[in-house]
């Protein structure tokens, strides 16, 4: 039996299912309005396949823009494949979920990141075992309100006795 449930290590596995639902709706319909996709990857991880010289210029983690051309992308189980053109040379990528360390869609402001100690089989930490947006700002507190960041509030009142 468990001792506990790790909530941080499912729900990065329901946002790397979310991100497989994302790629496979792509792959079958095309990529809608002004979407497109920055994912950064993890080119050490075991099942990353992609040419020896791109490997060579991204020894430790590369990011790749799904936007305006891309092809043959498919979408398995555990991982995604797709052919990319570096240098109007088109080079087949293959990426487990497993090895994607942000995926990032800027046309509305979406985003993962996945920890690497998560990553690492590492226990995860209740705090640090989150997914969040990359990069993403800090929340500051609306100023024409007064600036009331400091506020708790209870939910006592909700909570069945």
């Amino acid at each position: 039996m468990a001792k506990s449930i790790n909530y941080g290590k499912l729900m990065h596995k329901a946002l790397r299912q979310l991100m497989a639902d994302v790629l496979s709706q792509v792959a079958r319909e095309g990529l809608p309005g002004a979407h497109h996709f920055f994912i950064k990857f993890d080119t050490t991880h075991p099942g990353v396949d992609m040419n020896p010289s791109l490997r060579a210029r991204y020894p430790k983690e590369m990011t790749i823009v799904l936007q305006e051309w891309f092809q043959d992308l498919a979408v398995m189980k555990d991982r995604f494949s797709v052919t990319l053109s570096f240098g109007n040379v088109p080079e087949a990528l293959v990426v487990p979920f497993e090895a994607i360390k942000t995926f990032v869609d800027p046309s509305v402001e979406f985003g993962l990141r996945f920890d690497a100690h998560e990553e690492e089989g590492e226990e995860a930490e209740d705090e640090s075992d989150k997914a969040a947006a990359p990069d993403a700002p800090e929340a500051k507190p609306d100023e024409s309100k007064g600036g009331d960041d400091g506020q708790v509030v209870s939910l006592d009142k909700w909570r069945k006795h």
